[in-house]
């Protein structure tokens, strides 16, 4: 067997950003919002009933925390302050801040309760896409439009080594001109490489004047009041993001190159060929090629969608593309 190898013009390493609705059906966008079973501390949201369709998967949950673990009653009588309200606190600054001391910071403002949308890890494979989020929340008459500061933003912030981006009042990733200074802070923040969306539930008990929604927490379920609020603004859109590398191997075979076969059914039992065509005129047909080591170890095939003919007539330029 012959081989060609490659020299370092023949190979080419490209990326590129591949962007999909997140939801079910790739969709950019939801609007019907139902629950499952609910468990003491967190909600699944489904796009469809689950009730109705046994297939319906989960899009996100939600979840309330509080810092000293107010909204729940404790998992031992013996240890009151165990709660599960605080587990969840504890829990998501551990995974943002990368510490158990750090408290949840919004624009320069301490928040001692959560709210938080965990994203189904399932709806993404690398990240969310900022400036995607959009949501409408919505309690009685009072209504906040949201979405991330991404496209205000000239530079990156990072939380340990988590992107973060403020929730803010607009859409698209813009923050609107008129909105509304809170004076508990941001609204939230949006971490596209994990998957979380925490909100402010401090900054969300404002009262609208102050660009918040008035809520009142601290009794039990204060998670399915978020969930309520979330399916009465009737808006979620988010998108999902991915880099795909490429690497491009151009594979040149010249007309003096693989006009020959070495398939044995072409001659007899005593060696001669059985096709005098080929004698003078000897053709190929291109079907595979295989990309080996220095060692002449196969690790990867490349199949044509048609057999490429080839003899001294003719030269090809093959384009291999591997993804990963």
């Amino acid at each position: 067997m012959s081989f060609s190898k490659y020299e370092t013009r023949d190979s080419v390493i490209s990326s590129e950003t591949v962007v999909r609705g997140l939801w079910s059906g790739d969709l950019n966008e939801i609007t019907t919002f139902f629950t499952g079973s609910v468990t003491g501390s967190y909600a699944n949201l489904y796009k469809e009933d689950p009730n109705v369709n046994t297939s319906a998967s989960v899009q996100f949950s939600v979840q309330y925390g509080h810092v000293s673990g107010s909204g729940s009653t404790a998992i031992n009588s013996s240890v009151p302050t165990n709660t599960p309200t605080r587990i969840v606190y504890g829990q998501y600054r551990n995974l943002v801040f990368g510490d158990e001391e750090t408290a949840f910071i919004f624009n320069g403002k301490i928040s001692e309760n959560i709210f938080v949308v965990n994203i189904d890890r399932s709806r993404y494979k690398e990240s969310l896409k900022p400036g995607s989020f959009n949501i409408k929340l919505t309690s009685g008459s009072n209504t906040l439009v949201l979405t991330d500061d991404s496209n205000d933003s000239s530079t990156t912030n990072f939380y340990d080594s988590n992107r973060y981006y403020n929730i803010v009042s607009g859409s698209n990733g813009v923050t609107t001109t008129a909105a509304l200074t809170n004076p508990s802070g941001s609204l939230g923040l949006f971490l596209p490489d994990m998957g979380l969306i925490i909100f402010n539930a401090r900054a969300l008990a404002q009262s609208p004047s102050n660009g918040g929604l008035g809520l009142i927490t601290g009794s039990a379920n204060n998670h399915i009041q978020f969930y309520n609020i979330i399916k009465a603004g009737a808006k979620f859109g988010l998108q999902s993001q991915e880099t795909v590398s490429s690497r491009y191997f151009f594979t040149r075979v010249y007309n003096e190159d693989y006009n020959y076969t070495t398939n044995p059914s072409i001659i007899d039992d005593q060696g001669n060929i059985l096709y005098s065509t080929l004698i003078d005129n000897p053709q190929t047909y291109i079907t595979t090629v295989g990309l080996y080591n220095d060692n002449n170890e196969l690790l990867a095939v490349a199949k044509l969608s048609r057999p490429l003919v080839k003899d001294f007539t003719k030269e090809q330029l093959l384009r291999i593309k591997l993804e990963y």
